[in-house]
């Protein structure tokens, strides 16, 4: 059973984790997504895997016996927007980890555009200024279901209902911005006169 104030360790760590591009990848999807470290993203590969081998387990049985778990699995995985309405068992073991990591209420505040980045959209659930549905929620990887995607705003208890909040304004000067913004010139890395 184990002490209950030591959690088990809900990840499991790649098998080659030296490799550099192995490396590489997960600081790719750490910087994109804004995760805090290598465990949350080793999680979310964690949840993968096991839906995977879930799926893979039930190809191998009979029509009968999978009929049941096979609709559990999809309707679950549909009901969190990771499969489509139309998908099958196949789509399953198609999805990738960015296809779990777009679920997460860090990702959807930032792409919602409540947030600069995903760092700052991070920042903002931490701190209690999101609310999904009537509760606010401070877990960055909560996973938001299709039903409660729209239902992500600003807590009303929050400074940043107000439009002219700073960093409302910010935002809203960001949206007007085209993309392809110059680099920044500071004192080095620009020319000398």
């Amino acid at each position: 059973m184990g002490d209950p104030k030591k959690q088990r360790k809900k990840f499991e760590t790649p098998r080659f984790r030296w490799r550099k591009d192995i490396l590489q990848e997960e600081l790719k999807l750490i910087g994109q997504y804004g995760l805090r470290n290598k465990h949350e993203l080793w999680r979310h590969k964690t949840m993968l895997s096991k839906t995977r081998g879930i799926a893979r387990s039930l190809i191998g049985k009979t029509p009968e016996e999978r009929v049941k778990m096979e609709n559990e699995l999809l309707t679950r995985l549909k009901k969190l927007g990771i499969l489509t309405e139309t998908a099958v068992l196949d789509n399953v073991l198609d999805l990738s980890i960015e296809d779990l990591l777009e679920r997460r209420l860090q990702t959807i505040v930032f792409r919602k555009g409540l947030a600069r980045t995903a760092f700052q959209s991070r920042q903002l659930i931490t701190h209690g200024h999101v609310t999904v549905g009537n509760r606010r929620v401070t877990v960055p990887s909560y996973t938001v279901s299709k039903e409660e995607e729209p239902n992500v705003i600003y807590s009303p208890q929050s400074m940043l209902t107000n439009e002219t909040h700073p960093l409302r304004q910010a935002l809203s000067i960001v949206a007007k911005e085209p993309e392809i913004r110059p680099p920044p010139r500071g004192r080095r890395g620009g020319r000398r006169r």
